[in-house]
């Protein structure tokens, strides 16, 4: 197995084959990966921050405790990786896929999730606030007890996810899709559910709103005595040990 430590900021790595490849605790600042083949890669606890994974293949792929802050997945493949407690503030993941990914307690504040696929994605506990999700889809996601707030979640597909004790506040859900949603005490306060589909009044009243709180035509929020939705994101695992023998290669720019 390959193994890229070290530091090498602005390294050029777009299009190599990095399958399987470690880099455990490296820092690749602004790193250049456009369409790198990354599939079961181990990114742990490494500091990718600003770096381009556009049309990368990172399937599968060990993001555990790392920094991706403002770094650029668009229209990559991330499905199945494993990124819980990752920095992901301000990333960008348009139109990138990231079906059965496990983010539990990821800060993802201020990402941009436009028509990406959540799709099955486990993110309890995680910071979405801030993002724009426009027309994203989290069909049977988990998001219990996540922060949604000041979101754009316009159009996005919610059929079948959890947002049990989930925070919605001010987040904006025009034309959103909640049907088979659970809303037990989650926190609607102040968000814009105006032409939203599939709402009932049954998952209303299982959730927590005020008069700020816009929804469809024939729906009534009910308040909740002393609301406190405490998010704590998990935190994450600590770094795995190294294998006994592997070939180290310090990666150097161009």
């Amino acid at each position: 197995m390959v193994s890229l430590g070290g530091s090498c900021s602005r390294c050029e790595l777009s299009g190599r084959d990095l399958t399987g490849a470690a880099f455990t605790g490296a820092n690749f600042l602004n790193a250049t990966l456009v369409g790198a083949n990354l599939r079961g890669a181990e990114l742990v606890g490494s500091n990718f921050s600003g770096s381009d994974f556009s049309r990368a293949d990172l399937s599968g792929a060990e993001m555990v405790g790392a920094n991706f802050t403002g770094a650029n997945f668009s229209s990559a493949n991330l499905t199945g990786v494993e990124a819980m407690g990752a920095t992901l503030v301000r990333a960008r993941f348009a139109s990138a896929n990231l079906t059965g990914a496990e983010l539990n307690g990821a800060n993802m504040n201020g990402a941009v999730l436009t028509s990406a696929s959540m799709r099955g994605v486990e993110a309890n506990g995680a910071t979405l606030a801030n993002v724009s999700a426009r027309s994203a889809s989290f069909n049977g996601a988990e998001i219990a007890m996540s922060n949604l707030s000041n979101g754009d979640f316009r159009n996005v597909d919610f059929r079948g996810a959890v947002l049990n004790g989930a925070r919605l506040t001010g987040g904006q859900f025009s034309g959103a899709n909640f049907s088979d949603v659970e809303f037990n005490r989650t926190d609607i306060r102040g968000a814009n559910l105006v032409g939203a589909r599939g709402l009932s009044q049954d998952q209303i009243s299982r959730a927590c709103g005020d008069a700020s709180t816009r929804l469809p035509n024939g729906l009534t929020a009910r308040s909740c005595r002393s609301i406190s939705l405490r998010i704590v994101p998990a935190a994450p695992p600590a770094p795995p040990v190294p294998p006994r023998s592997r070939n180290f290669i310090v990666a150097s720019g161009n």
